[in-house]
């Protein structure tokens, strides 16, 4: 008997079928003997339809009440789960993210996750109960719901593997698992078998859109494998673990795309202590994710600070810098750009191979596709170009590094 975690996403309880789907899948395991906790999200599209109906009456909703309207998406879900589980004869019982025990912390909208209590959980479970959990969703210590933002039912499901200490963790969702790139974009894209913690961290962070960042963040801290597989077939998915020896004979795993990227430079800086960590404790302020950072001296001694975000917090981080360039004076100045997209090499294997950088570069230039700003870290190059090169950039990338084929020993 396995005490399996299983999430499923929007897509995966779209419609009342795909809603009978999941209860079938969760019966099947059930009877194979394993205990089961599912962790749902609200079904596709309602979250959105919800947040439609907030802006049509303001065009500022308290994110207080936003957190309280967006947390009933997951327990209609939850609850139809449940009742479908008991047309099939399965024993079941739904429990909202209060009722499981989730703590979390930081503003409304964007929680984090503090501590799991699983009491309750644990104790339907001994009672043969299948437990199915809200996703994305909390209680704070003040009391108040809060919700975990984007790729937060994801989060939960990692979280509550943890907390009962299950066997094994499925992230189902309508892609059968993670690809060398997206499909969409490269065809021959090839699903990976297994990737490391620090290969799906580095893609979740430049574009792949299978899984949040910060999910598997969490999984890496308390040693949570998991497998991202379809919730529509049982085909065999992608596991996440620890890095192991063999995984480093792979030079690059996967290329990554980020649209709608956008970069601020500030200009006229002076090269004093203290102006980076001002500059960025503004952003940081205003709760703006920055991704590449590139700094430099002009010719005039003045620096130049020029960070990347999503296009959507242009705006804001503009009005966040006022008051640092107000202070600066006239020297001191902003210059934006949007309309690029960032595309990413991730490979473990770059630790122990080199050349990838200027293969990469190679391959673009040959395309006659222009780089902008360029970044690393240990196992990742990144780029930014412009979106409309973006597709033609990951498919030369691709097909560079012979990505569509099965790795060999390099």
């Amino acid at each position: 008997m396995a005490l399996i975690v299983q999430k499923y996403g929007g897509t995966s309880v779209g419609s009342l079928d795909r809603i009978r789907n999941v209860a079938n899948r969760i019966k099947r395991l059930r009877d194979e003997g394993n205990q089961v906790v599912a962790v749902v999200s609200a079904m596709g599209g309602v979250t959105d339809k919800l947040i439609a109906m907030a802006n049509d009456l303001t065009s500022e909703p308290a994110e207080r009440e936003l957190d309280v309207l967006l947390s009933t998406g997951e327990q209609q879900s939850i609850a139809l789960v449940v009742m479908a589980l008991h047309e099939l004869g399965v024993d079941a019982v739904s429990v909202t993210g209060r009722q499981a025990g989730i703590v979390t912390t930081g503003s409304h909208t964007r929680g984090k996750i503090e501590a799991i209590d699983p009491s309750l959980m644990k104790q339907y479970i001994s009672e043969g109960k299948v437990v199915i959990c809200a996703g994305f969703q909390g209680i704070r210590e003040d009391g108040m719901i809060h919700t975990l933002g984007r790729g937060g039912s994801d989060l939960s499901a990692i979280a509550v593997a943890a907390a009962i200490k299950a066997d094994t963790c499925q992230i189902l969702t309508d892609v059968d698992g993670v690809y060398t790139c997206d499909p969409r974009v490269v065809k021959d894209a090839r699903k990976m078998p297994e990737v490391s913690y620090d290969e799906m961290l580095e893609m979740a962070s430049s574009g792949t859109k299978v899984m949040q960042s910060r999910s598997v963040e969490f999984a890496k801290k308390y040693g949570v494998i998991f497998e991202v597989r379809s919730s529509l077939n049982d085909n065999p998915g992608t596991i996440v673990t620890e890095e192991h020896d063999n995984m480093e004979s792979v030079v690059i795993r996967g290329v990554s795309i980020e649209r709608s990227q956008a970069r601020l430079t500030i200009t006229g800086i002076p090269d004093e202590p203290g102006m980076s960590a001002s500059i960025l404790t503004a952003l940081a302020d205003a709760e703006i994710n920055i991704d590449m950072i590139i700094s430099n001296i002009a010719h005039d001694g003045l620096a130049r600070h020029s960070v990347t975000m999503h296009s959507n917090d242009l705006g804001r981080a503009q009005a966040a810098l006022k008051p640092i360039l107000a202070k600066l004076g006239d020297s001191a100045g902003v210059e934006t750009e949007a309309g690029i997209a960032k595309l990413s090499c991730v490979g473990i294997g770059m630790r122990s191979h080199s050349g990838v950088a200027a293969k990469m570069f190679e391959a673009l230039g040959e395309a006659g596709i222009n780089i902008g700003i360029i970044t690393t870290s240990e196992i990742k190059i990144a780029v930014t170009v412009d979106e409309t090169d973006i597709e033609d950039a990951a498919r030369v990338v691709h097909a560079a590094f012979d990505l569509d084929k099965a790795p060999t020993a390099q």
